[in-house]
């Protein structure tokens, strides 16, 4: 996880030489050459403070989820990526751009808080609790309620991380009765 908020870092920092014309990659909605911006747009911010406000959720649950595998961990980040950029990509404003890494917090942590009861692991169910506690307040940047805030990807970011959690859910063996 320090990789991938290093490497946030440092496309922000290329971005900011270049006049930010790595802003391009985030998502316009309902243009269908914006689909291919949707996986880029979760690297792309829009100046240091963005990057910046990301960086510790992104860290904390990265770090937290990635515990389980890093394959499932990557399958995990792909999946809400495609979802909340997908989401972005149909509901958003007309002529609006949406690009962080913001929509991928939230898809953390629906995973996280999710992925516990659907495994049916009660460490996982403890873990997603103490996130629920300690992150449970970014819930209300799903609502539209802050200006210049895609609350649309915050919110298909939580779908994706729910989805991820089904698609993704540990399968065990059927336990079968002795004779």
């Amino acid at each position: 996880m320090l990789g991938w908020v290093a490497l946030l870092w440092a496309l922000e920092a290329i971005d900011t030489i270049a006049g930010h014309r790595m802003d391009s990659f985030g998502i316009e909605p309902r243009k269908p050459s914006e689909l291919l911006d949707i996986v880029p747009s979760a690297f792309t911010h829009f100046g240091f403070a963005h990057v910046a406000a990301n960086s510790l959720p992104l860290l904390v649950l990265g770090f937290i989820a990635a515990l389980r595998g890093i394959g499932r961990f990557l399958a995990v980040a792909l999946t809400v990526i495609v979802i909340g950029g997908l989401g972005v990509w149909l509901v958003s404003p007309a002529h609006t751009n949406t690009a962080g890494a913001s929509g991928l917090i939230f898809g953390l942590f629906a995973y996280l808080l999710v992925r516990g009861f659907v495994d049916h692991r009660p460490l996982d169910i403890v873990v997603g609790l103490c996130v629920g506690v300690f992150y449970g307040s970014i819930l209300w940047g799903a609502l539209p309620t802050a200006q210049g805030v895609s609350w649309q990807g915050h919110l298909f970011g939580l779908v994706g991380g729910v989805a991820a959690a089904f698609l993704f859910r540990e399968r065990t063996a059927a336990v079968t009765a002795g004779p």
